[in-house]
Order: C-alpha cells, then structure tokens, then sequence
C-alpha cells in the first residue's frame, strides 16, 4: 500500500510515517517511480509504534524494542522487558521529581499569599505595607 493509504488506515499522519522509516522504525520498499509501498502489516506496526510513544518512549528506546517484534525470541523479549523496566524507572525518578517541584510550588504559592494577607492587614491599620515607620 502506498504511504498515504497507510496513514489513513493507521490514523497517523504522513509526516509520522517518514519519521517513522529515519528512525528505522518502519521499512518500505520503492517503487520504479521511487513512491513508498508498506506491506499490510504496516498498519499494525504503526499502531504499536504509536502505544509505545503514548507511554512516553523516545524513538531510540523504541528502536531498541523492536527486535522483540521482529524476531521473537526468549532473549529479544528479556531484553525487551529490562529496556520498559528501565523506562518506567525513569519515569517514576522523573515524576518524583516533578512532585517535588510542585510541593516547592506549593509552599511558595502559601509564603506569597501570607505575605499579600501581611499587606491587607497593614493597610487596613494604616501601616506602610509591612515596613517599619522610622522615628
């Protein structure tokens, strides 16, 4: 099938597809003309590359995953899954991250409204929006 009948069936755009096959994810062969042709199974491999970039994998992590698909084996599978452990590691180290950055957040979003509060109060008793009155 051609590369636009592809991305159609796979709901992909035709963008995707080529930087699918640069980054060796996707193969097609050419015709005389040079148009790209995908064999049926272009539209399942597609799909699949498309669930792995939902769960937050890199092109080159998924390039590494595919020897699992290609050519299933006991071995391309234990590599396979130590490569999404590894992933998913990454993540959670990541998401712990962004966790304590939203606690600092947090904490300086409760200092910046206690000290707003601190010049309701010293503007309702006439003071000078915290500062001290010299003598």
């Amino acid at each position: 099938m051609r590369i636009g009948v592809l991305a159609e069936r796979a709901g992909v755009s035709v963008r995707s597809l080529r930087y699918y096959e640069e980054q060796g994810l996707l193969a097609s062969s050419r015709s005389a003309s040079g148009q790209r042709h995908y064999t049926d199974d272009g539209v399942a491999r597609v799909r699949f590359i498309q669930r792995l970039y939902a769960a937050g994998l890199s092109s080159r992590t998924i390039a590494e995953l595919m020897p699992c698909v290609d050519a299933p084996s006991e071995r391309n599978s234990d590599a396979a899954l130590d490569r999404m452990a590894l992933e998913r590691d990454r993540l959670s180290e990541h998401i712990d991250e962004l966790l304590r950055t939203r606690d600092t957040l947090d904490r300086t979003i409760a200092s910046a409204r206690a000290h707003r509060e601190s010049l309701r109060t010293a503007a309702a008793t006439g003071g000078q929006g915290g500062e001290r009155r010299r003598s």
